[in-house]
């Protein structure tokens, strides 16, 4: 998907925030979600020094989440951190804890009860 045929498929439906960083940031977020038909719309800062925000239709943010969790996996482990966190074992009985906020309870539509990350 380009970006014009993104903002065709808009039109004028609401979007909502789905993600603000810098601009390098917010293209490497859009270029994930335009290759995978995601339609996205990019606004500027509003002041100078600002953040970008990345804007999508509410229906489409569990496939952002989605690219979102890759992300942070991915910079987990770049970084190191991830031992320990990813395919940990629940005792039996018990939830498997959030590996982002380490919660242990049941998933909530697919995603975190406390934080929200999405996990399925």
């Amino acid at each position: 998907m380009t970006e014009d045929e993104a903002a065709e498929a808009l039109g004028q439906e609401e979007l909502i925030p789905a993600y603000q960083g810098s601009i390098d940031e917010v293209k490497r977020m859009r270029d994930d979600c335009l290759g995978a038909d995601v339609p996205v719309a990019v606004m500027p800062p509003e002041q100078p020094g600002g953040k970008f925000l990345l804007l999508v239709r509410q229906d489409d943010m569990p496939k952002v989440m989605t690219f979102l969790q890759r992300e942070w996996r991915a910079d987990i482990e770049r970084e190191g951190m991830g031992a320990g966190l990813f395919g940990v074992e629940a005792k039996e009985g018990e939830e498997p804890p959030c590996p982002a906020c380490g919660t242990a309870a049941p998933l909530v539509d697919g995603a975190c009860s406390e934080c929200g990350l999405q996990l399925d």
